[in-house]
């Protein structure tokens, strides 16, 4: 789960890591208010969406970028006005971009540098993962591929922290001395204690600033959130902003289903994550482009893969659909009369191709032969593929 900047840096204070002060407004009179509030010379007035990039994105139709510093009220109304409603493009958004409606108004800080800090789980060491750089302001997946040397790292215990050792080596590398030292000190083992007690799977300040007295503060904040751990953190779990996320996967994610939108035109519909991922390699192989990620699991009913043809064909760029089934917990005969229960109450609207294996898979078969619905059978996911995306190629 993702949440606004705004939110992570409320989160963050109440960690006791320093950040600008700052107010969200939702119209340009809030924004020009807002100015007028903190009180300083300078402002930035920041688009709040769920993506990153926001910086050197602009609005559809407009050279008006998703961050803007300001030195008066009207300045602040007059960029909240360029940015509210309108469909912010960033190198994470794609083409389509995201709607902003609201903007974050932060005061102005007194910036001598600027740093990167991260934090992951490594799966390989089996651990969070601090990254620090002093590349800050930057992408740091381009730093990690043409400098990988500016990047440190150290790996923590979950129940220990960073240690002032760990984090005193961190702030060495950084080149921070005197009294930034023990501020980093601070900063690193307050964002890691939050990392962990807040079950995060993603904790990134970019640019972690050093300020002219020497202090850190952290200029932005992106922070996602383990799904399989919101039950712990119901207050985490308010701070959900439903608009941010794609209709469809929300309407999975209620039916019990993993869903992601892609870009292709062919719908695929199978079971286990990694069968679907090899489905989607499959399609690719083979000159097609699959238009999502569709995993019903190994215990699917019909109504689930109902609703899964719903989804998918409500998608208009979808031109074929690939149902890709291997029956261990889930048997074949379930699978062919749901996809018949779900063509009776949907209809399909475009070609179907079925790829059945496992546990009842002739009977299975036989359902689907002996019926009256126009299904184009496949035997091996090969096949499957290259006839759904042949039948794609011709819809």
């Amino acid at each position: 789960m993702n949440i606004h900047e705004f939110q992570g840096k409320q989160l963050l204070a109440s960690y006791g890591i320093p950040k600008p002060d700052g107010i969200v407004a939702k119209t340009p009179e809030e924004a020009a208010a807002a100015f007028e509030k903190l009180g300083g010379p300078i402002a930035v007035v920041k688009a709040q969406i769920h993506a990153g990039g926001r910086g050197k994105g602009t609005i559809k139709g407009s050279d008006q970028h998703g961050v803007e510093l300001v030195k008066t009220a009207d300045d602040a109304a007059r960029v909240a006005k360029a940015l509210l409603g309108g469909e912010l493009v960033t190198i994470q958004t794609g083409p389509a971009g995201q709607t902003v409606k609201q903007v974050l108004v932060e005061g102005g800080c007194d910036i001598a540098r600027e740093l990167y800090l991260g934090i992951v789980v490594d799966r390989a060491v089996k651990k969070p993962v601090l990254m620090v750089s002093t590349e800050g302001g930057m992408d740091i997946e381009k730093v990690a591929e043409e400098t990988p040397e500016k990047i440190y790292k150290e790996a923590f215990l979950p129940d220990g922290g960073l240690s002032d050792e760990q984090a005193k080596g961190l702030a060495a590398k950084l080149g921070l001395e005197g009294g930034s030292v023990e501020s980093a000190v601070k900063f690193m083992q307050a964002i890691c204690k939050l990392f962990v007690e807040q079950d995060c799977s993603l904790a990134e300040i970019n640019p972690l600033v050093v300020t002219g007295g020497g202090d850190l503060m952290a200029l932005d904040a992106k922070i996602n959130f383990d799904d399989n751990a919101l039950f712990r953190h119901k207050d985490i779990l308010e701070m959900r902003d439903t608009s941010e996320e794609d209709p469809n996967e929300l309407r999975a994610g209620e039916a019990g289903l993993s869903y992601v939108q892609l870009e292709g035109n062919i719908g695929c519909l199978v079971n286990g994550a990694g069968l679907a991922m090899s489905t989607m390699d499959l399609v690719k192989l083979h000159g097609g482009q699959p238009a999502n990620f569709l995993d019903v699991g190994g215990g699917a009913n019909k109504d689930q893969v109902t609703e899964a043809f719903r989804i998918l064909l409500g998608d208009p760029n979808v031109k074929a659909v690939l149902v890709n089934i291997f029956g261990g917990i889930m048997q074949c005969t379930t699978i062919a009369n749901a996809v018949l229960a779900a063509y009776k109450e949907v209809g399909f609207n475009v070609p179907l191709v079925v790829r059945l294996e496992g546990t009842e898979v002739e009977e299975g078969r036989k359902i689907l032969a002996e019926s009256d619905v126009d299904i184009i059978t496949a035997d091996g996911l090969t096949d499957a593929a290259q006839k759904v995306v042949a039948a794609a190629g011709a819809a």
